[in-house]
């Protein structure tokens, strides 16, 4: 699969669970999603988990869904969650909620 693949649009928010905060975790899934050509935020929440809100091809999400699940090399991902929905094409670009 490239990152160029094209399909059906779909949203996703992802809630990721573990030690996902001040690892980097942030900016991994922004470098990939960049890459994926997929639009949306991540963004870390005050329980200490990370939520990610990606648009894009089907493919390109699916896959930003298993590096979320994987983590950088400095984090522990403990458990995800996944919620379709429809696209919206609502975001330009891909970006860090601070």
């Amino acid at each position: 699969m490239t990152a160029m693949s094209k399909g059906e649009k779909v949203r996703v928010k992802i809630k990721v669970y573990g030690i996902v905060q001040g690892v980097g975790f942030r900016y991994f899934i922004l470098r990939h999603a960049r890459y994926l050509g997929l639009n949306g935020y991540v963004k870390n929440l005050h329980d200490g988990s990370v939520e990610i809100v990606a648009e894009g091809d089907r493919p390109n999400v699916e896959r930003l869904i298993e590096l979320a699940r994987q983590g950088p090399s400095s984090a522990h991902v403990e458990r995800i969650e996944v919620y379709y929905s429809d696209y919206k094409g609502e975001f330009q670009g891909f970006y860090i909620i601070y």
